[in-house]
């Protein structure tokens, strides 16, 4: 199974009024391992930073000035995304954006039906707790000590963390692979048909008593004294 663990930057909350995505950062995991491939981008958002979004991330004007549009980048984008499932923190914020930018070049939204919250997961296991990315963090112990400031590409590796945390542990992962392989190994050494010929340890005997037994048997008889079945 294939996902994609990812998280977006902007210049502000909303799409809708201006606002624009400025980062994605995506890591790819099969069967609940990361592979190391990722998918990282800046995009020049053709507006203004505004200062409190700058302050959450650091992406200033000037640092920004130079990168390429997202309709430059998002062909590249879409083909890493493949098909897989979407996987992000508080997802509907991230797929709006997303999604705005892709219709802005002419692109066909992605369907929310590959969308996975892991906000809405957290609130279902942890009701009324504090849910936020660093609080998560901090209750599976995951190290988040070099987060000074958000980045796309460092939020969604925590995220991937968080994300097998809450649906189980690594472990689930590691074991559904390694009885995948186990299975298949043994179809592999499996023969399609097999013949086996019985063959007895040794050769039957005849188990008719001898002369000589029933004479050493009738001798035992005759040596117990006061045998039980006299006195019936």
């Amino acid at each position: 199974m294939r996902e994609i663990i990812f998280d977006t930057e902007t210049t502000g909350f909303d799409p809708q009024n201006g606002d624009r995505m400025v980062e994605i950062g995506c890591i790819e995991m099969i069967d609940r391992v990361e592979t190391g491939q990722t998918f990282h981008c800046y995009y020049n958002p053709e507006r203004a930073m505004p200062k409190a979004a700058e302050n959450v991330h650091g992406l200033s004007d000037v640092f920004l000035s130079d990168k390429k549009l997202f309709a430059e980048g998002a062909e590249e984008l879409l083909d890493f995304l493949g098909d897989a499932k979407l996987v992000a923190h508080n997802a509907q914020f991230d797929f709006n954006f997303l999604n705005a930018e892709l219709l802005l070049c002419g692109y066909k939204e992605i369907s929310r039906f590959r969308m996975v919250d892991t906000l809405a997961i957290a609130k279902s296991k942890h009701p009324g707790a504090k849910l936020s990315l660093d609080a998560l963090c901090s209750r599976y112990g995951i190290d988040r000590s070099h987060r000074v400031k958000h980045g796309a590409l460092l939020d969604a590796e925590l995220l991937t963390q968080l994300y097998i945390e809450l649906t189980g542990g690594r472990q689930i992962g590691l074991g559904l692979a390694e009885e995948d392989k186990r299975r298949k190994d043994s179809a592999q050494m499996q023969p399609r048909s097999q013949s086996v010929e019985r063959r007895p340890f040794m050769a039957a005997r005849e188990h008719r008593a001898t002369a000589e037994e029933l004479e050493r048997h009738k001798l035992f008889i005759e040596g117990i004294k006061n045998p039980l079945w006299t006195e019936v």
